[in-house]
């Protein structure tokens, strides 16, 4: 045992792991298995006395862990030592030998001694390397005797080396290396470091994280996000690419991971108020400033060198491990991200995330059963819902500096092996349309039809599947609603960008209801919430996402026309018809209410021929006709203006559309006095918008200012063509679009020499 470690260690259990922690505060040297034979010494030794163990846990300033199957290997080593020593079957062998052979055989019975009893704990491969040689060497030496009493002894002699051997060279260890050993010297431990490596954590993180990046890795991708660097590795043998974070708090030096850990053990004897979890910015801000303060004290006190920059890094970092959520927000930085998975039991499987670009991955993030109870009392105390055995589903929503989620955690015992959560990251800006365009998720076309339903106040319903970018293209048909109309949004778990569009000078009012999942509670049902919309002016209704009984009360209100402009929102279907099955047979709505659907649209992924690629694509923009009365898809209820062809990868218009046939573009045009009976300068002005949208698209790729895809320059670009079409109509009487696009051409070229000044 390395010395000073007298009761240094215990066994803790995380669910069924069983963690040997061990603390290496006083050892002189670092708590490294690959690199120490003293330290695998102890190890097998402990492992001997403790062989349920799953994993093993170095605490010496940082966490030092060896992960399952490192603990594994080791774990059969000791079972090897074990047998041989706690049987006694060399240690009789080995008296036998003294008592008949001593003489003559005592340095070779000294080696094996050396072997069983030092070599085999310490350096287990150097023990196989070392029995092989002299396997080779005694067997020569057998076939050289001529002495039958020693031709016997050395014998058995073989026979014990070979026992050893073969013992051995069963390990996963010794299969791992068997065929890279040639040359290798005993004592050299460099052959360890392919098979053991810690994983490295700070004292203050529960979350376990791989640092090293994967030795037979093919890097794919490298970027930086806010806090940490991100590097997507192809790994043989393996579908799922791994998604590798390296935060900036493994890269603190001593002075500031000193800093950190102090400055985290004071501010831990402060436990917030519940109330103060009511809001969360305010409360991260009072521990920021708090933590600040803290730190810049104990610079002073300590006499660091750490400028004011670095002090304010510090600082948020110390809030991420402290009322943050560590690791999380860091991942809800990275804008390519687009879910979060943590399953159950915590701590036996890393985190999950499906990536924009590479789709599902894994990560090199394990997270703590102490990491998954804290985000859940942290979700029950900013939600003010339950989580509980009565209540064990809590849907709410994560928002951090930069990010914003919508959180599902599922506890027992729905999960009979403990929490679970599932994130799903929304951008911190709205998607817009010609974003979309740029992404190949709908074309121009798409983009300047739903613009003109948009304007035109129909009722769109936006369908597919999860993870289909439904509220992304909600957020985006919000972005095309002209300012001067009032919003009111509806939701059950906020994931519409309501701040980003507040900010952005809209006029809107957000109303949170009660669950779908929840019995009751304090919240406000969502048909109240709709009725309630009403009393509220004239104004558009977004609804989150339709899915109970609020579904009623919606289309009671659109059939009697007290929703005068547009009406949006999500549902889950895969194609229209599923959207009329759920809304009418799931939902209790009467067909001839579903009529008050004006459009749905479809929006789904598309796989890749291989399988391993997905593409979120709009498939079809269709028209709810008003002539069916049982059954649409039989009565020809559904019409497609637009339709995805999977081999162009692109959305289409269909001969319907391109003929006028469409009766909700019509009804749009019969309040525009320039479009009645016009079907020409219907379509015209279609083209316009599509046109513009394309246009904005290849002006900010070319100019490479991205920026202008985002919903404030959209936003601004949209007014601009409403203000640029009314001036023409008034000076020519007509809405001529050659002169609406140029005007609008002109005005954006002026705004970008602007933007580069």
């Amino acid at each position: 045992m390395p010395s000073g470690q007298k009761e240094g260690y215990e066994v803790i259990y995380e669910g069924s792991e069983a963690i040997l922690r061990i603390n290496a505060n006083s050892w002189s040297y670092s708590p490294s298995i690959e690199d120490s034979a003293l330290v695998m010494g102890f190890i097998i030794d402990r492992l001997v006395e403790m062989p349920g163990v799953s994993r093993i846990m170095f605490n010496q300033r940082r966490n030092f862990t060896y992960e399952y199957d490192q603990t594994q290997m080791l774990l059969q080593v000791s079972q090897v030592y074990n047998h041989l020593v706690k049987t006694k079957k060399v240690l009789s062998i080995l008296t036998g030998f003294q008592e008949e052979y001593g003489a003559f055989f005592g340095e070779k019975l000294g080696t094996l001694q050396y072997l069983v009893y030092n070599l085999l704990r310490t350096d287990p491969i150097g023990c196989y390397v070392e029995a092989k040689r002299l396997l080779r060497e005694e067997k020569i030496n057998f076939e050289k005797e001529t002495n039958p009493n020693i031709a016997e002894a050395r014998k058995k002699f073989l026979e014990v080396l070979l026992y050893v051997y073969s013992l051995l060279d069963n390990t996963r260890m010794i299969s791992l290396v068997r065929d890279k050993l040639d040359g290798h010297s005993v004592g050299d431990r460099g052959v360890y470091k392919n098979l053991l490596r810690a994983v490295i954590t700070p004292d203050f993180m529960f979350t376990r994280l791989m640092a090293e990046q994967p030795l037979n890795g093919e890097q794919v991708d490298l970027y930086k996000v806010k806090d940490g660097v991100v590097t997507l590795f192809k790994i043989p043998g393996q579908i799922r690419l791994l998604y590798h974070l390296n935060p900036e708090e493994f890269n603190l030096n001593e002075d500031e991971y000193n800093l950190i850990e102090l400055a985290r053990n004071v501010l831990g004897e402060h436990k917030p108020r519940e109330e103060e979890f009511l809001e969360p910015s305010r409360l991260r801000n009072t521990f920021y400033n708090i933590g600040k303060d803290l730190l810049n004290e104990l610079i002073q006190s300590k006499g660091y060198d750490i400028n004011y920059e670095r002090l304010d890094e510090l600082a948020k970092i110390l809030v991420r491990y402290t009322v943050g959520f560590g690791l999380i927000e860091i991942l809800m930085q990275d804008e390519k991200v687009q879910d979060i998975v943590v399953n159950s039991p915590i701590g036996s499987t890393p985190m999950f995330i499906v990536h924009q670009d590479f789709g599902e991955c894994v990560t090199n993030i394990v997270p703590s059963r102490d990491d998954a109870e804290s985000w859940a009392t942290k979700f029950r105390l900013f939600s003010g819902r339950p989580l509980d055995e009565a209540n064990p589903v809590l849907d709410t929503e994560l928002i951090v500096n930069g990010a914003r989620g919508r959180v599902s955690v599922m506890g027992t015992p729905l999960s009979p092996t403990g929490l679970a959560y599932a994130i799903r990251r929304h951008r911190d800006k709205p998607w817009t349309l010609p974003l979309f365009i740029s992404n190949k998720m709908i074309s121009p076309l798409g983009a300047g039809l739903i613009s003109f339903l948009v304007d035109g106040a129909r009722t769109i319903l936006v369908a597919g599947t999860r993870s289909s970018g439904k509220t992304s293209l909600l957020g985006a048909i919000m972005v095309e609603i002209m300012r001067k109309y009032r919003m009111i949004t509806l939701e059950d778990t906020l994931e519409i960008p309501v701040d980003s569009l507040r900010k952005l000078g809209y006029n809107i009012q957000h109303m949170k209801v009660r669950s779908a999942l929840m019995a009751g509670g304090v919240e406000v049902g969502a048909d109240e919430g709709i009725r309630t919309s009403l009393r509220f002016g004239d104004s558009s209704l977004i609804i989150g996402e339709v899915r109970s009984t609020e579904a009623r009360a919606l289309y009671e209100a659109m059939r009697i026309g007290a929703l005068a402009n547009v009406v949006a929102g999500t549902i889950h279907g895969a194609d229209p018809y599923s959207v009329f099955d759920r809304v009418v047979n799931d939902l209790g709505v009467p067909r001839t209410s579903f009529k008050a659907t004006d459009v749905i649209i479809v929006a789904n992924p598309v796989a890749s021929a291989d399988g391993l690629r997905k593409y979120r694509r709009v498939l079809q923009i269709t028209e709810v006709r008003k002539h069916w009365q049982e059954d649409p898809l039989k009565e020809a209820g559904f019409m497609d203006l637009m339709r995805y062809d999977v081999k162009k990868d692109i959305l289409e218009t269909t001969s319907d559309l391109k003929n006028g046939e469409s009766d909700v573009i019509k009804a749009v045009a019969a309040n525009v006095r320039e479009w009645v009976g016009n079907w020409d300068a219907i379509w015209e002005n279609i083209i316009l918008r599509a046109k513009i949208k394309e246009a904005l698209v290849e002006y900010a790729n070319k100019a490479n200012m991205l920026d202008l895809l985002e919903a404030d320059f959209v936003v601004k670009s949209n007014d601009m063509f409403h203000i640029i079409s009314e001036k023409i109509r008034e000076e020519s009487g007509s809405l001529d679009s050659k002169r609406i696009y140029f005007d609008w051409r002109e005005w954006l070229k002026r705004e970008i020499k602007l933007q580069k000044v």
